[in-house]
């Protein structure tokens, strides 16, 4: 027969105790009937046994990280005393606020309706509903506020360590559901427990694409628009990505309303950040005005079918990308490598904000560091030249 497994269930103690493929449980060894249940997922569950009247009962009293084993030691206590004297005892947590408050999956619709279906764009809106959908409601859905543990969050974070954004993503917007409790006074006694998360570090991507890259890659746009490869609708797209620095959204969605080839500008009214113009160069003006308009079509990049848009350009750039050798290169990269032209060409980077619609400072600031580069490629030419003259033999200078 086994030995059960008996320790003194300190918070060191606990926290120590393996996860295992199956639950399992500990027992304390100072209290007769107090334990921790381990289960699978890494959640650790304090409660009491005891048998009264003949019949073996068990009562759960709550999760570590929410309970600490000082107060769940000495709710066991009452619990047990209760249980052994034929009473039925006063469940842990049923005279508090938090017991009966919402479920994960009613805060996340309360979230999902009172913000952000009203604040955010159709397309944070999807990923919210994504994380919801795929990642939080299947483990937490059913579960009280109270009932999150940091254990629980945890896990979950850990689970997700091969995509790093993501699990850091799937944290954020589930301490955002804590949050909006918390401003409703419907937050658990525990608080936020993924306060105690450390996010996964992520490192943005930087790709830039060099003038020969650029003279390749429109190239073979030309030669795959002309083989039929890739539609007129797509190879314009594409064009005008590279030619203004817009978001891809920003482009597919674009209707001939919005374009203004008399002032030469786009005039965007629900771009990322708000209204906003967008200037036209000459070429990218040409782009527009190659364009044919399709009678009864709003968009100036149409779809297949009679009335559409054009759905998604991730097909034909990576046919594109691939033909061109530039399958490292992203269709967001486009607008990174807009920037860093500007910048070469000793745009500032308040006017590169400008041009990329940017409403922060920071948000451009990322690229401050290819200014520093252009500065110092400037300042090794200027040195070269004077270390030229600072070498020049005194008769020769005479001479010149």
């Amino acid at each position: 027969m086994p030995r059960p497994n008996k320790l003194v269930l300190s918070r060191r103690a606990v926290d120590a105790l393996p996860v295992a493929g199956r639950e399992a449980l500990f027992w304390d060894r100072d209290l007769t009937g107090f334990g921790v249940r381990v289960h699978p997922s890494g959640s650790k569950v304090y409660m009491v046994q005891t048998r009264a009247r003949g019949k073996t009962r068990r009562v759960t009293i709550g999760r570590h990280g929410v309970w600490t084993p000082e107060r769940a030691r000495r709710e066991a206590g009452r619990l047990l005393a209760s249980l052994k004297a034929g009473e039925t005892p006063r469940r842990p947590g049923e005279d508090s606020p938090s017991a009966n408050g919402p479920t994960i999956a009613e805060m996340a619709e309360r979230y999902m309706t009172e913000h952000v279906a009203v604040r955010c764009k159709p397309t944070t809106q999807r990923g919210c509903r994504h994380i919801l959908d795929k990642f939080l409601l299947p483990k937490f859905g059913a579960l009280r506020l109270s009932e999150v543990t940091p254990d629980h969050v945890a896990a979950l974070h850990y689970r997700m360590r091969d995509k790093p954004v993501m699990a850091n993503q799937t944290v954020s917007l589930l301490s955002r559901l804590f949050y909006t409790a918390a401003k409703s006074g419907e937050a658990p006694a525990g608080g936020n427990p993924c306060r105690f998360i450390q996010k996964y570090p992520t490192r943005g991507r930087e790709r830039f694409l060099s003038e020969q890259e650029f003279d390749r890659l429109g190239r073979v746009l030309a030669e795959l628009e002309t083989a039929g490869t890739v539609s007129a609708s797509a190879a314009g797209a594409l064009r005008l990505l590279m030619l203004t620095g817009c978001r891809r959204n920003e482009v597919a969605t674009l209707k001939w309303e919005h374009v203004d080839l008399e002032h030469d500008e786009l005039r965007l009214r629900d771009a990322k950040t708000g209204a906003r113009a967008v200037p036209l160069s000459p070429a990218a003006k040409q782009v527009l005005t190659a364009l044919p308009r399709r009678p009864g079509n709003p968009w100036v990049f149409p779809g297949r079918v009679r009335g559409t848009r054009l759905r998604t350009l991730n097909v034909s750039w990576q046919v594109v990308r691939k033909e061109a050798g530039l399958e490292d290169v992203r269709l967001h990269d486009l607008r990174h490598s807009f920037a860093s032209r500007a910048l070469a060409l000793g745009e500032s980077l308040p006017m590169i904000g400008k041009l990329l619609g940017h409403t922060q400072v920071q948000t451009t600031a990322r690229y401050a560091h290819l200014g520093r580069h252009s500065v110092k490629v400037a300042a090794a030419r200027i040195a070269d030249s004077l270390e030229a003259d600072m070498d020049t033999p005194p008769e020769v200078a005479a001479v010149q």
